[in-house]
């Protein structure tokens, strides 16, 4: 099979010719930059995850972590993945030069991630997680907090965690019961337990940096109550290095379906009464400062699930290519030689339903992280904050769309390796077992379906929803090709009718109505990505086509090109269609979920 963790070819279609990630250069934070440092970044990216990553997932996935009481124990290959990454300074590429970062832009760091992603996501988590944790304690920590943690932090020498849910609590962040006391030292005390959280226990680094989220004594109710704090698992000593244990404990592991190799812990604070916890920012504020993480999570998460769909695509497209099986018309009778699988119609159209998933979500995923750069280093504080709400509203399709649909990608891999596909002995199985966490952590997608419908549609008198319309109308104005012409002809009547949805919605969302309209949130959710979905396939469509006109391509060039355009034919007439059931649904405010009893189960 072939090893290649992702086509090179690829990335540099939606970095480079999709997204025009060059012209960053021009911008003041990345000048020092050009094609050559990205691309030179991205090698690195792709040799550490398939030497180091890559060979141990399925050893990883085989042999989880252990607990014996005392401590965690895993496969040494790990933390040589661990260290690997963290000596080639990716774990700081987005952080600025005089913070011993390399000043990358986040589209690049995205692709990078995606190399790792596609090569091992359970060991991957442990620097991932840790550079989003650090990313909070840079923006909303005092001075002094960042001194002590951020460049160890960094430097993979501390490694980082967020701890939000609870046993009891799930999602429900209002319902919290994790407490913080101030002591006189001016710190605080921490008393609770969290469940869930990743990376929350092991030997890879010195010190494990925990951001908790607790209501200190007296706060107000809800979400307007929750404090965010940084817990060590051992305390510093006056040089800043780890010295007494914190009285943080250990519980116990969770054992997972999939991302076996990522340590999921539940963790005790303050079981002894001296849990020391630092605040974060200002008391009250702590949800505000971890939506931050949270946010950059579901960016991740989104991007993982393409990037695992991604993975096993590209193994069950290669298995196609060898593995032959019947015969196909003309060439059908016994006596010839049979075909192999990718000549059968059924297994072109699962293949190619897996590339318009994992490509589109891709190209979704780059889009956003292009939104990011934008957010920050635009010089126009007007077109900066166009970039942001344009982000927010996107965030949920972000999160959800790839984490829907690199499952079902995953789920056509093992179909099209057939009862091979079910054994252990091919990867796809794996990779539909770590892929379906996706819909569920950092918000389910029914959370990320709820907060599109009754808030980000909205917000900001609908000013994300106006700029999308902008931005999807000047990309339909420069299409010259035929194929993405009729496309946008296909797309346009599901736009519109979204859009005469709108008003509808946000009458209903005011009105006795508004218990049904929730319950059927992800028909809205369901639309609303389809037709975003439809849009980015028409514009990698649209480049594809110009690029064809080049008549000094080559072959390999040519079919890559046709390759784009007919996936995204699949998309818009293969996929899109399938939301017509949910338009009519919201139309009719159908009622079936929102009036079922819990007795009549």
């Amino acid at each position: 099979m072939n090893n290649e963790l992702v086509k090179r070819k690829e990335l540099a279609f939606q970095l480079y010719e999709v997204l025009d990630t060059q012209n960053l250069c021009g911008r003041e934070r990345f000048v020092e930059h050009n094609r050559e440092t990205f691309d030179a970044v991205m090698d690195i990216a792709n040799k550490i995850a398939t030497e180091k990553f890559a060979t141990h997932n399925a050893k990883g996935d085989a042999n989880e972590p252990t607990f014996d009481g005392h401590k965690v124990h895993m496969i040494a290959e790990v933390k040589e993945a661990f260290d690997a990454y963290v000596e080639s300074g990716l774990i700081a590429g987005r952080f600025d030069f005089d913070e011993g970062g390399m000043q990358l832009p986040e589209t690049i760091m995205t692709a990078c991630a995606g190399y790792f992603m596609a090569a091992n996501p359970s060991s991957t988590g442990y620097p991932f997680l840790t550079m989003a944790a650090a990313n909070v304690i840079r923006n909303f920590a005092s001075q002094q907090l960042k001194d002590a943690f951020m460049p160890k932090m960094l430097s993979g020498e501390f490694t980082g965690t967020m701890a939000l849910t609870e046993p009891h609590a799930g999602s429900s962040l209002a319902d919290i019961h994790t407490s913080a006391i101030k002591h006189e030292d001016g710190n605080y005390r921490l008393k609770g337990n969290k469940i869930y959280i990743s990376g929350g226990d092991h030997q890879l680094s010195d010190n494990i940096v925990h951001l908790v989220l607790a209501k200190i004594k007296g706060a107000p109710a809800g979400v307007k109550g929750i404090s965010l704090f940084v817990v060590p698992k051992f305390r510093l000593d006056e040089v800043g290095n780890p010295a007494e244990r914190n009285d943080v404990a250990l519980a116990g592991l969770i054992h997972k379906m999939g991302y076996r190799g990522t340590t999921s812990t539940a963790l005790s604070f303050g079981e002894n009464e001296d849990c020391h916890g630092y605040l974060i920012g200002e008391e009250h504020q702590g949800l505000r400062y971890m939506f931050l993480m949270m946010n950059e999570a579901r960016l991740g998460v989104g991007f993982g699930a393409a990037m695992i769909g991604y993975s096993g695509y590209q193994y069950s497209l290669e298995y196609a290519k060898e593995r032959t099986q019947g015969r196909v018309a003309p060439n059908n009778k016994p006596t010839d030689k049979p075909a192999t699988i990718i000549q059968h119609g059924d297994v072109k159209r699962m293949l190619l339903a897996q590339k318009s998933y994992v490509e589109g979500g891709m190209a979704l995923c780059f889009y956003a992280a292009r939104l990011v750069d934008d957010s920050h280093t635009l010089t126009s504080d007007a077109e900066k904050k166009q970039a942001s709400e344009l982000l927010d509203l996107l965030t949920p399709i972000v999160k959800a769309w790839p984490s829907e649909f690199g499952p079902k990608a995953n789920d056509l891999a093992i179909q099209v390796l057939g009862g091979a596909g079910y054994t252990r002995e091919y990867p796809v199985e794996q990779c539909w077992r770590d892929n379906r966490l996706n819909p569920i952590h950092e918000g389910t997608n029914g959370i990320q379906a709820l907060d599109l419908l009754t808030r980000k549609l909205w917000q900001a008198d609908g000013s994300g929803l106006k700029l999308l319309q902008q931005r999807m109308e000047s990309d339909f104005a420069k299409v010259t090709g035929e194929q993405s012409q009729k496309l946008i002809t296909s797309l346009l009547p599901y736009l519109q009718q979204m859009q005469s949805l709108l008003p509808l919605l946000g009458q209903h969302l005011i009105s006795e109505k508004q218990s049904i309209l929730l319950a059927n949130a992800t028909c809205f959710m369901n639309i609303f990505g389809q037709v975003v979905m439809s849009w980015l396939w028409i514009r990698q469509a649209s480049v594809a086509e110009n690029a064809l006109i080049d008549i000094g391509l080559t072959e390999e060039d040519k079919a890559f090109y046709l390759g784009k355009v007919q996936a995204a034919k699949y998309f818009v007439h293969w996929e899109l269609p399938a939301v017509q059931r949910d338009i009519a649904l919201l139309n009719d405010m159908d009622d079936s979920c929102s009036e079922m009893r819990a007795e009549w189960f």
